[in-house]
């Protein structure tokens, strides 16, 4: 009766060993799952972020590896795992794809992916010869070889590649193209997934302004972008209130009947109907895509704040730019948009002072989140303060606060919006 028993037991142990084995397999197998765009786009688990790695007044000094492996260690360390790149005519593109790699060789729990850009331009862009915006630069096909050959060999980190960078929208006089150069190499792209030539669940858009979306005048609805709409996987979508404190300031300064309020509370209101003025650009992009028949999602490709501009948007100007409404700007647009399940591409990581390099306090050199020795301005104090990036640094700098952590300091650079009425929208 006792070797009887015995012979139960084993049984028993024997049947629950088996019984656990394939929840340890599928548990096994859910870690080592391909993610794929669909898996990232609109997961507040996958921070996307716009990142370019020039640390000089020239891209022609590019980042070395190791320079690139450090500031992604601190971009992961904030939980962005998406990064957006701008174009592969240089290497900076290639290598972060390659250093991405290299870090997860040596430590398999990084995590990090890539919406690659492929830059379009019209022909004579850049030249000094007249362009023609008619007719696409005879560069573009290398452009696009070249990130169908990074897709495919990085086909782990590069889930995205967007075709042109604001590259219809009409302000862009030194390069835009024709919504049908756009639609002919996102096509181009989707055909060599059919054909196998690049993965299937790759996803293929454009990255450009609201307006050449559809959500601004009728001179952008046209055939073509009907029809590259309903071509690409997704909508990435630009919107930038603060350019449109100068150029469009409509929703822009106090307002009469805010005179109760203290100083901050003004600025706080100001920075709130900001993010309701993109709000209702993704708004007039939807409307437009649902008018044509089409429902797929819209993501936010690109949107920012600078921290100082001595130009349109500074204290002689529209009194946008300064580190207390960049930070307002961040918070509120990762609000929203984690709210509608959209990704926010946020512009972006660090300073990149060869952008304007003629002048050192044009904004377009003020834009990060981090400055380019590596201090990390008032959006993110926050985490300074939890200590994620302790063991980190940028060029040898530890990672702390500008202003030396002083909000008093601060708040002496941030300057009230104008008086509504003083507010002239420009020509």
């Amino acid at each position: 009766m006792k070797r009887q028993a015995h012979i139960y037991l084993l049984i028993f142990l024997i049947t629950v060993s088996c019984a656990q084995k394939p929840d340890k397999v599928e548990k096994y197998s859910s870690n080592k799952k391909k993610v794929t765009a669909k898996d990232i786009l609109g997961n507040p688990n996958y921070l996307a972020i716009s990142y370019g790695g020039y640390r000089k007044e020239s891209r022609d000094i590019q980042p070395t590896i190791e320079e690139l492996k450090e500031d992604l260690k601190i971009l992961h360390a904030m939980n962005i795992k998406l990064l957006r790149t701008y174009n592969v005519q240089l290497p900076h593109a290639a290598n972060v794809a390659k250093a991405i790699s290299e870090i997860k060789k040596d430590d398999p729990a990084f995590e990090m992916y890539i919406m690659l850009g492929a830059w379009i331009d019209c022909k004579n862009a850049w030249t000094g010869l007249p362009v023609d915006h008619n007719v696409e630069s005879e560069q573009n096909e290398g452009e696009i070889e070249r990130a169908v050959a990074i897709a495919n060999e990085y086909s782990d980190i590069v889930k995205i590649i967007a075709v042109g960078n604001e590259a219809m929208v009409k302000w862009a006089t030194s390069y835009y193209v024709q919504p049908g150069v756009i639609l002919k190499w996102v096509n181009h792209l989707q055909n060599l997934k059919k054909e196998g030539k690049l993965d299937k669940d790759l996803w293929i858009t454009s990255s450009d302004n609201f307006a050449s979306w559809g959500g601004g005048s009728n001179e952008y609805h046209t055939n073509d972008l009907n029809k590259l709409i309903a071509s690409v996987d997704f909508i990435s979508m630009h919107t930038y209130p603060m350019h449109d404190t100068h150029y469009n300031p409509r929703f822009w300064g106090v307002a009469h009947k805010e005179d109760s309020l203290t100083s901050l509370e003004k600025i706080e209101e100001a920075m709130l109907r900001s993010r309701r003025y993109a709000e209702s650009q993704y708004h007039g992009v939807e409307r437009y895509m649902k008018s044509i028949g089409v429902e797929k999602p819209i993501h936010i490709g690109e949107t920012g704040w600078a921290s100082y501009s001595n130009e349109h948007y500074g204290n002689n100007g529209s009194k946008a730019t300064d580190e207390y409404k960049e930070a307002l700007f961040y918070k509120h647009m990762r609000d929203w948009t984690e709210k509608e399940g959209m990704s926010c591409f946020y512009f972006e990581a660090f300073d990149e002072i060869w952008k304007d390099q003629q002048n050192p306090g044009g904004s377009e050199n003020h834009f990060g989140l981090f400055t380019i020795d590596g201090k990390a301005k008032y959006a993110i104090w926050d985490l300074v303060d939890k200590g994620v990036f302790e063991g980190l640094t940028r060029g040898g700098n530890p990672i702390v606060k500008t202003y030396k952590g002083s909000k008093e300091a601060l708040l002496i650079d941030v300057s009230m919006p104008p008086i509504k009425k003083e507010l002239v929208i420009a020509p």
